[in-house]
């Protein structure tokens, strides 16, 4: 075959072209060699000399078109077959015989014709690419509007030609009628609850509607306008009246709980058949319906029982309850804040009941409990919800540092820190539930307002056990200041990194003095280590320091002799003694057995002063130690409970006599008698508070005067505000305090009242 155009009667290949077209719509086989043809037909009336013949095929071709699908319409939809009519009607179910038929004529003419129309397109390929395609107006030009075709309407491409005529000539004429059956179908299916049972009549009403889509689904633009207009529309209408009618018969005999569970499989009923019948786009659409109707429309009902549940923690139906608020706006506010509160009374109760020596145990666990417990009851029932757990989050928080009065200091901190001091403790617990624990009590430590509260109770903790070597491993003491500064920072942390290098480094110095003290063949007499702290990174505040004690004999040479030794490798130094927290180890040897005792330096100066006479008066050894009578009572006392000193009365005075305990006896050969002693006392938690206080104004003078600095002048709501925003890593401030520091600054003259404001303040330079 030659491709080289040439002079043709365009009747004469159209005669046989039209015939081929007719059996192609109509899907009637065609034998190979006459389709190969066919192309060859299409191609030379496109190319025709002298003058291409497209343009007329193409008219041709659509007037054949319009006139096939006239036929449909007047001879196979609108005529119903009467020997096929029983057939119908009883295979059915859901509408009258003759309503049935006309869909399930027009779907199998639409099927017919629409599988026609894209082997028709593959047959004009030629006239589309070509053609069509090139005269086409491209984006440009309809911009600038350079049209220069003489036709003033654009062709189509074959395959969206035959659509379009089947949408002119078939559903326009059609499409009300066959929404009707459509809807009626669809809704005898509610009635019947036979939502997914996928069979003929399914099939049938799922082309109809998927034609409406079809039709225009080569569109750029709109693709869906008519599956919009015509069906979609009328579907939701009257969905949403089936709904209404639906939730008005529920309401009259189903409680709440009922109700809900009725309504939640509506809903899946609903979904399941939208995804047999609509297009993807309409879901969306058709569930917001089906909670406008069924659901927000009832919200007061949905929620009268709602204390109820949370109060009974009925997981089912609160699963529920979530389930059919969640989509709509702002209607998981109420039960979000009924579950709140519910959070908040339960922790209070669970916390109200603390006593004894172990509440800071009960606080920390008990709050645990409570934080876990509705975690879970988050995840199950509320699927991890963020604003259940931003709930969760603030009932916590309002429970933790809740004041009961103004006065009254909330003691939150100091227990999370006597928690994580009782578990870091040496005792019979294991490495792996120290781990989980610590990583569990920072869950409560973050909800913690005062922080620094914390960190101050949680270094003296430290200092006592660190000094004391009373940790349980100086891993697990490492492994909670690591976790304390991922929640915090390095600044949060930053002394208790450096109370830990004081000890190391310690280490490594008695390592250098006993060096010394052997190169030097100095003789000790007896075994004697040092801690050299930082003043500024320990809290040993001066308040702590006993300014008066006579070292005992035995001490002062290795006391002198450090002393030589640290101020030859470190000059320009200055060492305080720290008697008041050091400890050692002392034999007593009695008649009967030897033992090894455990004590601080105070108490083993008292025995000290028995190793040559038997008997003192209270007064001569207090004179002979120059000890304060509080501290020389508190330490006596600890030796008399432990029996090894006896007094001659039961009241101690100046006079009382003390004598050692010659016929002492203890099934154990070494222990100690120094716990009671570091345990904290009011006076020491009065302290700790008072220091935080301290320091809080000193860290807002230094916000204020940092504000100020970079801004120079600031208005007093603006420089409040900046502050709290600045300080909330650490604690709240209270405003009243916030002026103080003010107050505090502008007498200190670094920031002043502007002359034309009262409340606005400029920074001195």
């Amino acid at each position: 075959m030659s491709l080289k155009p040439r002079r043709i009667v365009f009747e004469e290949v159209w005669i046989e072209l039209r015939e081929a077209v007719q059996k192609v719509i109509t899907l009637q086989g065609i034998k190979h060699d006459i389709w190969n043809n066919l192309f060859a037909d299409v191609y030379q009336i496109c190319v025709a000399h002298p003058e291409p013949l497209a343009d007329r095929l193409y008219l041709e071709t659509k007037t054949f078109l319009e006139n096939h699908v006239q036929t449909l319409l007047d001879q196979r939809v609108l005529i119903a077959d009467p020997q096929n009519a029983s057939k119908d009607e009883s295979s059915v179910g859901t509408s009258s015989g003759s309503s049935y038929q006309l869909l399930e004529r027009y779907y199998e003419v639409w099927v017919e014709y629409s599988h026609g129309s894209q082997y028709l397109n593959n047959l004009y390929n030629y006239l589309n690419q070509q053609h069509i395609k090139k005269q086409k107006l491209n984006e440009a030009e309809a911009v600038y509007g350079c049209n220069n075709h003489g036709d003033s309407q654009e062709k189509m491409e074959i395959g969206e030609l035959t659509l379009e005529i089947w949408n002119q000539y078939m559903i326009q004429r059609l499409g009300n009628e066959l929404v009707d059956q459509i809807l009626s179908g669809i809704n005898a299916e509610r009635v019947n609850n036979t939502s997914g049972q996928y069979n003929k009549s399914t099939e049938v009403i799922r082309g109809v509607i998927q034609s409406f889509v079809a039709v225009q689904e080569d569109r750029r633009k709109g693709s869906l306008k008519l599956y919009q207009e015509l069906f979609e529309a009328r579907m939701l209408e009257e969905s949403g009246q089936n709904f209404r009618i639906v939730a008005s018969e529920l309401l009259q005999v189903c409680s709440v709980s009922q109700y809900m569970e009725r309504i939640i499989k509506k809903f899946e009923e609903e979904e399941k058949l939208a995804k047999i019948y609509l297009h993807e786009s309409s879901l969306p659409k058709l569930r917001k319906v089906c909670e406008e109707e069924m659901v927000t429309k009832h919200m007061n009902f949905l929620y009268s029982e709602c204390k109820e549940m949370v109060a009974n923690e009925k997981s089912t139906d609160l699963r529920n309850l979530y389930i059919l608020l969640k989509p709509v706006t702002d209607g998981l506010k109420r039960l979000i804040e009924v579950f709140l509160e519910h959070i908040k009374e339960q922790g209070k109760k669970t916390i109200s009941c603390m006593k004894g020596d172990s509440v800071h145990i009960q606080f920390v666990e008990n709050m645990l409990d409570v934080h876990r417990k509705y975690e879970e009851l988050i995840h199950t029932t509320f699927k991890s919800d963020p604003l259940f757990l931003g709930a969760l989050d603030k009932a916590c928080a309002r429970i933790i540092n809740e004041k009961h009065s103004n006065n009254q200091v909330c003691r939150s901190a100091e227990l999370v820190a006597k928690y994580c001091d009782s578990l870091l403790k040496k005792s019979k617990t294991t490495e792996g539930e120290i781990d989980q624990k610590l990583t569990r009590s920072i869950i409560i430590f973050k909800y913690i307002e005062d922080k620094d509260v914390y960190q101050k109770f949680y270094s003296r903790m430290l200092a006592k056990r660190l000094i004391h070597e009373q940790s349980q491993s100086m891993d697990a003491e490492e492994l909670m200041i690591n976790k304390l500064k991922q929640a915090c920072g390095y600044e949060f942390t930053n002394k208790l990194h450096r109370m830990f290098t004081d000890i190391s480094v310690s280490n490594d110095l008695n390592a250098k003095f006993s060096k010394y003290l052997n190169d030097n063949k100095h003789e000790t007499g007896i075994n004697f280590s040092v801690k050299v702290l930082q003043a500024g990174a320990w809290p040993l505040g001066p308040t702590q320091v006993v300014a008066s004690f006579a070292i005992p004999q035995e001490f002062e040479k290795s006391i002198r002799l450090f002393e030589e030794f640290y101020h030859i490798n470190f000059s320009g130094r200055k060492l305080t003694w720290l008697h008041h927290l050091c400890h050692g180890e002392m034999k007593l040897s009695f008649e009967k057995r030897n033992y090894i005792v455990t004590m601080q330096t105070y108490q083993m100066a008292i025995l000290l002063m028995f190793e040559n006479t038997d008997k003192y008066t209270c007064k001569e050894l207090q004179t002979s130690l120059q000890l304060q009578q509080e501290i020389f009572q508190r330490h006596l006392q600890s030796l008399v409970e432990a029996k090894i000193l006896l007094l001659s009365e039961e009241k101690m005075n100046d006079d009382t006599e003390v004598s050692i305990n010659v016929n002492y006896n203890n099934k154990r050969t070494k222990f100690k008698i120094t716990t009671n002693l570091q345990k904290e006392t009011p006076q020491e938690v009065e302290h700790t508070m008072n220091a935080v206080d301290e320091d809080r104004k000193m860290y807002l003078q230094a916000a204020i005067v940092r504000i100020m600095k970079s801004r120079k002048v600031l208005r007093h709501n603006t420089l409040i505000q900046e502050i709290l925003s600045q300080s909330k890593v650490s604690f709240a401030p209270n405003v009243s305090m916030i002026k103080k520091c003010i107050e505090s600054l502008i007498d200190k003259q670094y920031i002043e009242r502007t002359p034309n404001s009262g409340d606005e303040y400029s920074y001195v330079a």
